[in-house]
């Protein structure tokens, strides 16, 4: 499916089975403290990003609808984002990895619709609004970035995934969800912890899916472009972590050249990255997936791509050059001597189908509880292949419709009962179906007539291997993760919190004030009331005090060390304070820094 846009949004021309994924932002849900922790954010980012991000960074956050001074409305991304052919919707924080990369290889950017807390201002570990779209929308912008995002998705949701990689998965939406919610007791949040460790330690294999991570992980999250010894900022983990990119261009951060080769390494979402990739320039990133693509299953096929699907024990597809594509979960399998496929069965729900299209009346309605075949070259036409064979072909080795026939294979197979038809796509035979059909080799029976009519795929190779059904919309239902959690709270407000936010708000009115030199005297009364009440009843609360100092200096301009209230929280916000890491401490600092520059 192509993005299309007309009057419509987004949200409107998505297939079903994305929207279920979707909600609604409730822009009034956000709080006054929510967007004074946004705007913090996005002030520390333009600072230090016009210096160290890649130069489409700043003018990307205005082509793509991203303000600073609150938190954007995903509707206005959407329609900034149409220019470039993409769009934007919300979802409801992790969803399963499967439905994000449907999102991306449509061009369109799944938002998270929760804000992170203040308390984890530097980073969290959840989807939020500020990673989704401070961090990926801007580089939107940049052809090479864009073009790149949707090639990686349309690799990514084609690459084996396995049942521990869903496990891990979920592990990490269940520990993420739990650090970033207020309402969490301290033991939840150590049987989440203790969930995702035994998720880690129970990994067997490295799955494509796991590589096909970790390129993510190191380009569009964590990515550096330019010279190695003095690179600039585009992945989106960075952009949207105010301490971890500061840190990330630092000596104790090792720089490695972008090759193929940082699939092979892993990495620990909790903990800052010790060693980082640095491409070229943007137009390598698609350089090296290309290369990457190419040694994966569903562009190398073979043997090598079954055996892949059968261990990760979740529904693949394997294509054979007839152009069959049959999709269910690898049970089990038998190989000629030489290491050519002549066996295969799938447990259900089985889906056959051509070009990605669910063939007519071949759903999982009809294969329920599985499918199995035998491949390879038949006796009688061993100068073509069987999906080669014309009408006239299959007539003189006695394959007729409505007759009881006998068709043996090369390998030794016996197919016997009433041939009902068959079904070509392209010129090829894609599949026989049979009644009261016996298959067997020698004494073993592999397929009754009790059993009903035997839809006998046709094929000899195996021409890929992919992840996931052949069409997603069609087959319907599958194990590939949850989605359904959301990290905000749920609990009332106290009346404390609420005193807070009436203070943000009485701060956001000085700064929407468009005539504010005509109420300056009562701005400046209501900001005295403000850092009064901060020292009074809400002495940690050390981001209202930055707001009302900022405002103090750049919308009211008031000196400093001449006016005592703001002289009293310029004190107060550059005190050491054994509660708060030394990464916050100078976050707060720099953040001193902006306020005190009109």
């Amino acid at each position: 499916m192509a993005t299309t846009y007309t009057d419509l949004t987004t949200y409107d021309n998505l297939p079903p089975y994305l929207k279920k994924y979707c909600c609604d932002q409730d822009y009034e849900a956000y709080t006054t403290r929510d967007h004074a922790a946004w705007r913090f954010i996005m002030r520390q980012n333009r600072e230090f990003f016009r210096k160290h991000a890649v130069s489409i960074y700043e003018e990307g956050l205005h082509q793509t609808g991203i303000p600073i001074d609150r938190i954007p409305r995903v509707s206005e991304m959407d329609e900034k984002l149409h220019q470039y052919g993409w769009g934007a919707v919300t979802v409801n924080g992790f969803i399963p990895p499967a439905a994000f990369l449907e999102f991306q290889a449509l061009g369109i950017l799944a938002i998270a619709a929760d804000m992170r807390t203040a308390e984890h201002i530097e980073y969290t570990p959840a989807p939020d609004i500020v990673h989704e779209s401070a961090g990926h929308a801007p580089i939107i912008a940049d052809p090479d970035y864009r073009t790149y995002l949707k090639r990686y998705a349309q690799m990514a949701k084609k690459a084996i995934f396995s049942t521990e990689d869903i496990n891990l998965y979920e592990a990490i939406r269940y520990l993420s969800d739990i650090k970033e919610n207020p309402d969490t007791d301290l033991t939840e949040a150590a049987r989440a912890e203790e969930r995702f460790q035994a998720a880690v330690k129970s990994l067997t294999h490295t799955s494509e899916a796991a590589k096909v991570g970790r390129m993510a992980w190191w380009t569009v999250e964590y990515g550096l472009v330019g010279p190695i010894e003095d690179p600039l900022i585009y992945g989106a983990g960075l952009l949207s972590s105010v301490g971890e990119s500061q840190n990330c261009l630092s000596d104790r951060v090792k720089k490695i050249p972008l090759s193929i080769e940082c699939v092979e390494q892993n990495f620990d979402i909790t903990k800052q990255q010790p060693q980082l990739y640095v491409a070229k320039d943007l137009g390598q990133l698609t350089e090296v997936l290309e290369e990457f693509e190419k040694t994966l299953s569903f562009r190398r096929g073979g043997i090598d791509g079954l055996k892949k699907a059968e261990i990760s024990q979740s529904i693949n597809t394997v294509i054979m050059d007839s152009g069959i594509e049959i999709s269910g979960q690898i049970a089990e399998y038998e190989l000629s001597s030489d290491g050519k496929l002549e066996f295969l069965k799938l447990t259900g729900p089985v889906q056959l189908a051509h070009n990605t299209r669910q063939l007519l009346g071949h759903g999982r309605s009809r294969h329920p509880k599985g499918f199995s075949a035998p491949f390879g070259r038949w006796k009688g036409l061993t100068s073509i292949p069987g999906a080669k064979a014309s009408d006239e072909d299959l007539r003189k080795i006695g394959i007729q419709r409505g007759r009881r026939c006998r068709l043996e294979f090369v390998s030794g197979f016996t197919v016997i009962g009433t041939v009902a038809g068959w079904k070509r796509e392209g010129g090829n035979v894609l599949f026989i179906t049979w009644r009261g059909c016996t298959v067997q080799r020698g004494e073993k029976i592999y397929f009754q007539p009790e059993w009903g009519d035997f839809d006998m795929a046709v094929g000899e190779m195996i021409t890929s291997v992919h992840g996931g059904p052949a069409n997603r919309e069609d087959f319907g239902e599958y194990n590939v993760g949850k989605g359904s959690t959301r990290p905000g709270r749920v609990s009332p407000f106290t009346d404390e919190e609420t005193h807070l936010f009436d203070l943000y708000a009485a701060l956001r009115n000085i700064r929407s004030d468009k005539y504010i030199e005509k109420h300056k005297a009562d701005h400046i009364k209501a900001l005295q009331n403000v850092a009064q009440a901060v020292k009074k009843r809400h002495q940690k609360e050390w981001l209202i005090a930055l707001e009302a100092l900022e405002i103090g200096v750049q919308q009211l301009s008031l000196p400093i060390d001449k006016t005592p209230y703001l002289k009293s929280l310029k004190e107060m916000l550059m005190d050491t304070r054994p509660d708060q890491p030394n990464s916050l401490q100078a976050l707060i600092q720099k953040g001193v820094e902006i306020a005190r520059t009109p």
